[in-house]
């Protein structure tokens, strides 16, 4: 049966995609969880037409993005946080904080776009990836101070 998927299955294909599949995986799977629909005429002219659209609208955020990727890629960003003895930090620096003082430089960034791996809980110069895109990953550096 053909069908058209309307969300990305894993092992599948993408949304918009045209995919021929067993009867009774598409009856019994794809259709009630309203993953994919029977393909006709019209869906899959519509289907076609949504996923052109689709493409066009993801290159244009990748190519934001690449202009946005080099704005911030390899410029350092300072965070003064409150220590205790021994520099010890009074909890962690976040990727909420990291945003802020991108904001503070005059760029916008979503804080989830931030990849920490693990939570900066140290004094000193961090080498962070942004995800900001499918391919557009920038490296910015967090350089931790203290303050009393």
């Amino acid at each position: 049966m053909k069908v058209i998927l309307q969300k990305d299955v894993l092992n599948l294909g993408d949304a918009g995609d045209v995919k021929e599949v067993a009867d009774g995986y598409a009856r019994n799977f794809l259709i009630p969880r309203r993953f994919a629909v029977r393909a006709n005429d019209g869906n899959t002219k519509a289907a076609i037409h949504q996923k052109k659209l689709a493409d066009l609208k993801r290159e244009k955020r990748v190519k934001v993005m690449k202009d946005l990727a080099t704005s911030i890629d390899g410029k350092t960003y300072e965070i003064k946080v409150k220590v205790g003895e021994n520099d010890k930090l009074f909890g962690s620096v976040t990727t909420s904080d990291i945003a802020l003082a991108i904001k503070k430089s005059g760029i916008e960034l979503d804080k989830r776009k931030i990849d920490l791996g693990e939570p900066l809980k140290n004094l000193g110069e961090f080498k962070l990836k942004v995800r900001l895109a499918e391919g557009v990953t920038p490296n910015i550096i967090v350089k931790v101070v203290g303050e009393a």
